[in-house]
């Protein structure tokens, strides 16, 4: 399943390049304000912070709801307490967009993440000039070096690289990248099963000043003090969100947990 999710992501970049050049990405991007400093945004605080999603779908449970206006859910998002707003670009299996992105862009005040199958420079481009803060790179997907050289892009156009991994051996990989925004995700990516535990196994190998994301499995308050609990500095949440009627609610609920 993710070979083919990054696959149908470099292929569907492939057919963008062909519309949008690499220099007019540059161009675009020479237009547009500094990202906003997510590392400042997601500091560890009192209260756990949330990065809450704008996501339509996902493979494992298919359709999760009919966002007609994602600019009015990230609204809501900050309204209700969000550090930040993930936005899933990835369009054959998340039914996400580009256009998403730049809409919530220009809704909000808070850093936007470009959640998506992230493998080339090109796309890194692309978040950039969308209006970008954080891109995620996931460790499963990418060869050391290639995971390297696309952190250090990342890096040199003031982005912020959310380092996601899903076991012991690959938080070893993101620390000695130097990533300072580490996810875990309880989802394998793979089978798409679930580990809530996931977190708290591999917490203690994230060094002083890195800061640590839950992602996955986050459905109620229990399930945010269970990773707060564990060592979370931050939970990513999408499903409960979209699926909510009072998204504000609901982060004001999860942001109070100390």
């Amino acid at each position: 399943m993710l070979s083919d999710l990054y696959q149908g992501a470099l292929q569907d970049a492939a057919a963008r390049q062909e519309e949008v050049s690499v220099a007019a990405l540059e161009a675009i991007i020479a237009e547009r304000p500094d990202p906003l400093d997510a590392l400042e945004f997601l500091a560890p605080a009192d209260m756990i912070k949330v990065i809450a999603e704008v996501k339509r779908a996902s493979p494992s449970k298919g359709d999760l709801a009919d966002i007609a206006d994602p600019a009015v859910l990230a609204r809501q998002y900050e309204a209700g307490g969000a550090s930040a707003v993930s936005v899933l670009t990835e369009q054959r299996r998340f039914k996400g967009s580009l256009e998403d992105l730049r809409e919530v862009r220009r809704s909000v005040s808070i850093p936007v993440l470009r959640k998506d199958f992230i493998a080339s420079e090109y796309q890194i481009l692309e978040a950039r000039a969308a209006g970008a803060d954080i891109v995620l790179l996931i460790v499963a997907g990418l060869e050391q070096p290639k995971l390297e050289q696309l952190f250090n892009f990342a890096g040199s156009l003031g982005l912020t690289a959310l380092v996601e991994t899903h076991s012991s051996a690959e938080v070893e990989r993101a620390v000695d990248l130097g990533a300072e925004l580490i996810g875990v995700n309880a989802r394998d990516l793979n089978t798409f099963e679930l580990n809530k535990d996931l977190f708290g196994s591999v917490a203690d190998q994230m060094p002083a000043g890195v800061i640590r994301v839950a992602e996955s499995a986050v459905q109620s308050i229990s399930d945010v003090e269970h990773y707060r609990a564990a060592g979370a500095d931050v939970v990513l949440v999408g499903e409960a969100l979209v699926k909510d009627g009072d998204p504000v609610a609901a982060l004001n609920a999860f942001t109070a947990v100390q």
